[in-house]
């Protein structure tokens, strides 16, 4: 590997799309376009606390064979991993948290690859360019979240802590459509869930869209959905407007939105993204209530869309116990941290021994109250 250079770059815009992607595996939330929007429309960059700082392997030609999405971090919002005690803890004891190294989507809470690599032996050397970024910066730390099964042992032997939580995943069985689902359910939950849906598409028309169907009149509603949303979760919105017109743009079929009108009036939304194997729900908003609608778009649609499209799973997004009774079952997530500073890393290694075992002990809880018939 001597033909091989690390070298940081200042966004993902400056690498090439084809390049990229092949590392990509076809997960959106690591795309190029999905990035590059990120960053094209000022959801990411200055102002925002998330610097785009991606971290690449090249060989002696130019062209990547390895890569890391990560960001300088001026906080801790928009991960979904939340590590706000750390970054206490650490500063009463003298320490500076901020910057650190997140490698991440940005605002996503969706599994996926977090080492692009042409060859799994590019792993080490690239997550120690991540260690040397820090070092050499005075970072605290460098963190990786929601990383796909498959990946975590890649942490791990690089010496990296990992972290535990749990979210729910609706896995589809082979189901011909969602009658099939629901066959499955106690006859309780598959009477509640029937009658839920039923509720909601008295009120409403539903139209799902996806690719050229979504028009700028959609994304203009979808935003003032958005907008609701976010102002009431996180104080201000994580993405612009025009994020969502580049994500159109450039990302076509793999967006799906699916709206809800009272006449020709929308009044509440999803959006979605398509990836090869789960459909990823991500963005609800609405301006009137409806009585189980937030239901039958986020999680009911989402499973008839999963089914009807041929993938394994529908990933609605973090936290949320209510989808518990709604067929979607709790699946561990996976974080990895390093720290630089050898005191502390000792003493987070010991508080996550702790919160595994807690989360194990949860999860086990919580299999026992899924929906589905028992025994």
């Amino acid at each position: 590997m001597s033909d091989l250079v690390a070298k940081i770059g200042g966004s993902v815009g400056a690498f090439p799309q084809a390049e990229w992607d092949a590392l990509a595996g076809g997960n959106p939330f690591v795309s190029h376009a999905f990035l590059t929007a990120l960053e094209d429309s000022g959801s990411v960059g200055p102002g925002t606390g998330w610097q785009s700082a991606p971290i690449v392997i090249e060989d002696h030609g130019g062209h990547l064979r390895a890569a890391l999405p990560a960001y300088l971090k001026g906080h801790s919002q928009g991960e979904y991993v939340f590590d706000h005690a750390w970054a206490d803890a650490y500063e009463r004891a003298g320490g500076q948290y901020y910057p650190k190294l997140q490698i991440a989507a940005p605002f996503t809470p969706a599994t996926g690859p977090r080492l692009l690599l042409s060859d799994e032996s590019l792993a080490r050397p690239l997550l120690s360019a991540a260690e040397q970024l820090c070092a050499q910066n005075h970072f605290s730390s460098a963190h990786a979240t929601f990383i796909e099964a498959g990946q975590v042992d890649l942490f791990e032997r690089a010496g990296w802590m990992t972290r535990r939580d749990i979210q729910y995943h609706w896995r589809n069985r082979g189901y011909e459509d969602f009658d099939g689902f629901l066959g499955e359910l106690a006859s309780r939950k598959r009477r509640a869930l029937r009658k839920e849906r039923a509720a909601a598409q008295a009120e409403v028309r539903i139209e799902r869209l996806r690719g050229d169907a979504i028009r700028p009149e959609h994304w203009d509603a979808f935003w003032i959905f958005y907008q609701d949303t976010g102002a009431r979760k996180w104080g201000s919105p994580y993405l612009t407007r025009e994020a969502f017109d580049l994500f159109s743009e450039r990302m076509g079929d793999a967006l799906l939105l699916i709206l809800a009108f009272d006449g020709d009036e929308p009044i509440a939304g999803a959006l979605n993204f398509i990836g090869p194997e789960a459909l990823y729900g991500r963005y609800w908003g609405c301006t009137r209530d409806v009585r189980f609608l937030h239901f039958e778009l986020c999680y009911y649609q989402a499973i008839d869309a999963a089914i009807e499209l041929g993938l394994a799973r529908v990933e609605a997004g973090a936290q949320g116990g209510h989808k518990l009774a709604r067929g979607y079952e709790p699946v561990e997530t996976v974080s990895a941290h390093w720290i630089a500073d050898p005191g502390f890393s000792a003493a987070v290694e010991d508080f996550l021994e702790r919160e595994r075992q807690g989360v194990a002990v949860e999860k086990m809880h919580l299999e026992e109250l899924t929906p589905f018939r028992k025994g």
